[in-house]
């Protein structure tokens, strides 16, 4: 039975870069591989001839000479004179490898060390002004007895005989090629015959480090202040990860905080709010004056424009307000008198003088009579 082009077979012009080729096999591969289709006479048929193709056609070499002389040339009975029976395995090999291999092992690799996180707690004023306090952070660090080799002191790591020092072996199940780290080193390429007494062999040990940390003012809940290379070491020699100081501000007696500006509720008693009057408030940067005007009712903001916070060094704004939150105090403990006089105030008390209230019953006799309509 005659054999079909090459090109035909993996579905590709006669023009197409290797990459196509590689592409067109990969996808045909795939498809009939034998381990796919068990007991399949044709697909194992279709898998061997895709492979046949992609051997020639890979090879600038025998393509040249396929294209002049076709399969007369590839199979051992033509002028070009090349042998198409290599191993289908190796084109198998060198199309999937990128896939099976899982890239290549190298001598005492490194590795990046762990990025640490630190929860730094803060009051509401040191938030605000900004801060520089220390913190104390268990971490891993190159052990400086052996340098981070891991091997005692006048002794060096050797290449693991398993791997060849190449931190990965490879493991071949018909026409898989799959490389796998190397049980021995653990992938590092190395092993310690003589481990230093300091770090067992790990090239770090965990020590305390005390760190001095520059707190920016206005700095809120869930900000971030990265300390570059304060992480864990790396190993082998690796470069050190981060350390991520993540700011939690504690909740304040007075204010809570929205962003940059801040909010505190203000008591006063019912005689000031309704005849007005005027009396002092907190802020961040001492006491203020506040009038209350005649009349003024719960729940009234007044805003204290710059008594907030300052952010421009966090996030580039300005400074926010201070929002005073009116609470009118019902008072307790009243006197045989001053019920007395209160009673007196009710008699001369006119519904006019409670439009919230005249308002709000309005509304229910309202609601009312529609449920009854």
């Amino acid at each position: 039975m005659a054999k079909r082009d090459y090109y035909e077979v993996l579905g590709v012009e006669r023009n197409a870069s290797v990459p196509d080729i590689k592409k067109a096999y990969r996808r045909l591969a795939m498809k009939y591989h034998p381990d796919r289709n068990p007991d399949d006479a044709d697909s194992d048929d279709k898998f061997k001839e895709a492979s046949e193709a992609a051997e020639v056609l890979t090879d600038s070499e025998k393509r040249s000479a396929y294209d002049q002389f076709g399969h007369a040339a590839v199979d051992g009975s033509g002028a070009g004179g090349f042998s198409g029976s290599g191993s289908f395995s190796s084109i198998f090999e060198d199309v999937f490898g990128d896939i099976f291999s899982g890239g290549r092992g190298g001598q005492n690799q490194v590795h990046r060390g762990s990025d640490l996180k630190y929860v730094l707690n803060l009051d509401l004023e040191q938030a605000v002004r900004g801060t520089n306090p220390k913190i104390n952070i268990p971490t891993l660090v190159q052990c400086g007895e052996c340098v981070g080799s891991g091997a005692k002191k006048g002794t060096s790591p050797i290449d693991c005989v398993q791997c060849g020092g190449m931190g990965q072996v490879t493991a071949r199940q018909g026409f898989f090629s799959i490389q796998q780290t190397c049980p021995r080193c653990r992938g590092r390429g190395k092993v310690i015959s003589d481990p230093c007494n300091k770090c067992h062999g790990q090239g770090r040990v965990e020590e305390q480090k005390t760190l001095s940390v520059k707190v920016p003012p206005g700095v809120d809940t869930g900000d971030r202040i990265r300390l570059t290379g304060q992480g864990e070491a790396g190993a082998n020699g690796g470069p050190a990860g981060d350390l991520y100081v993540q700011i939690s501000v504690r909740d304040h007696k007075i204010f809570t905080r929205d962003g940059e500006d801040l909010y505190c509720e203000v008591p006063i008693s019912f005689v000031d709010a309704a005849l007005g009057g005027e009396l002092e408030v907190p802020t961040l940067e001492g006491r203020v004056s506040l009038k209350i005007p005649a009349e003024t009712q719960t729940g009234k903001l007044f805003r204290l424009r710059g008594k907030g916070v300052n952010v421009t060094q966090v996030r580039g704004g300005g400074v926010g307000d201070l929002y005073c939150r009116i609470a009118v105090e019902t008072p307790v403990n009243l006197s045989k008198k001053q019920k007395e006089l209160l009673r007196e105030f009710a008699g001369e008390y006119s519904a006019k003088q409670s439009p919230r209230q005249t308002g709000w019953l309005d509304g229910v006799k309202n609601f009312i009579d529609s449920l009854t309509d």
